[in-house]
């Protein structure tokens, strides 16, 4: 587990690259201190490059490929391509000077995600979000008016990717009903926004159940969590946004945990038929015209 806060944080293209070379070196059962002294590195810099902190030097990848034991060319080629991406500026790179480095691991996990399952006691997922919604989140939290809105714009541009993503690309939301007694902004604010998530429900990329309010025993002890994952690309794991920063999980057992954990709350939420008659009662009982 590794809890960010203004710390550099992993790229989700470095780790690609970084979980290739692991899997390589383990294929050998070679320890990270035996790679390091190959290379000349100490066994940290070799386990942050095999986490995503850090870059693989290209001046490293053929004496890796040597004690890898790589000599096919098509996956030279592919592990050079995989380093490659890894230098490129994200697409996100023009808000990073007003998001915070966990939020950019977040959203790095989620542009590379194929499947994306969440649950949100405290507010809506960022990529359910309007505009108006959002903006009123996020004007409750610190910085200048210029980072608030420069937040804003990166997660409407997130959304915007989100939805127009391959169709494989897909999310499955647990509402919690709470988020939706929670106000904020306005009552027209609200009223946007349960509007927005009827009109997401009709949309294949987006599963909803909802966790409600007034049922005994709902399993809701997971928190805040949101699990990546990623095709085989890199195993799946969990990141939980705090106050102050986030946490990515990435131990086998311990993202097993919150799986199943998540499973249990979802099996125990409404069907989305369900859910999205309790959003239009809700609308209609609360934030009527």
């Amino acid at each position: 587990m590794r809890y960010l806060r203004d710390e550099p944080a992993p790229s989700g293209k470095r780790m690609m690259l970084g979980y290739a070379l692991r899997k390589l070196r383990n294929g050998l059962n070679l320890k990270q201190g035996e790679v390091a002294r190959f290379l000349g590195r100490s066994s940290s810099k070799v386990s942050r490059m095999e986490s995503g902190y850090f870059n693989v030097p290209a001046r490293d990848l053929p004496a890796l490929f040597q004690r890898y034991n790589v000599s096919d060319p098509v996956e030279q080629e592919r592990l050079r391509g995989l380093a490659a991406e890894a230098k490129e500026a994200a697409w996100w790179q023009p808000w990073s000077w007003a998001a915070p480095q966990y939020l950019q691991a977040a959203v790095s996990f989620e542009d590379m995600a194929e499947r994306i399952r969440s649950y949100e006691p405290m507010q809506l997922h960022g990529l359910l979000q309007t505009t108006a919604y959002a903006r009123a989140v996020i004007n409750r939290g610190s910085g200048t008016v210029e980072e608030r809105d420069a937040r804003t714009e990166l997660r409407q541009e997130r959304t915007a990717r989100f939805a127009a993503a391959p169709a494989d690309k897909h999310g499955i939301f647990i509402i919690d009903e709470a988020t939706l007694l929670r106000p904020f902004g306005s009552a027209q604010v609200m009223r946007g926004q349960l509007e927005h998530l009827l009109e997401l429900s009709a949309n294949p990329r987006y599963q909803f159940r909802l966790a409600e309010l007034g049922r005994y025993n709902l399993p809701v002890e997971l928190g805040p969590t949101t699990i990546f994952d990623f095709a085989g690309r890199l195993p799946t794991l969990v990141y939980a946004e705090g106050f102050d920063g986030g946490l990515i999980i990435e131990d086998d057992e311990a993202v097993d945990q919150r799986v199943k954990a998540f499973d249990a709350l979802l099996h125990a939420s409404l069907a989305p038929h369900q859910a999205r008659r309790r959003i239009s009662d809700l609308l209609l009982r609360h934030y009527r015209r």
